[in-house]
């Protein structure tokens, strides 16, 4: 996944607002990216879309999902806003980007 394109998201999609929180993401290049904060935990996963069992061992040894960052920033929070989740996950917006 090149830097750049891995890093920007034009499409992000709220699928729960807390406890946790998380969201559907696609970068520019097409990536899926699945974010998620839970008890102050978060990570960004890659997966080939959204319908990918995400916990599934074929998934992960099979190369079809990896973890590319995840952090605990001690809180033991359970939501946060996207803003602040893109920032600490070193990930931002593209201009024009649709989140809804």
């Amino acid at each position: 996944m090149d830097t750049d394109e891995g890093r920007k998201l034009i499409r992000v999609v709220q699928t729960c607002s807390a406890c946790p929180s998380q969201w559907d993401a696609w970068t520019v290049g097409g990536q899926y990216l699945y974010l998620r904060y839970r008890h102050g935990l978060g990570c960004v996963e890659w997966h080939t879309g959204p319908e990918v069992e995400a916990d599934t061992a074929e998934s992960w040894n099979g190369g079809l999902s990896g973890l590319l960052v995840e952090w605990d920033d001690g809180t033991g929070g359970g939501d946060i806003s996207l803003e602040d989740f893109l920032a600490v996950a070193g990930l931002e917006l593209a201009p024009g980007a649709s989140v809804s």
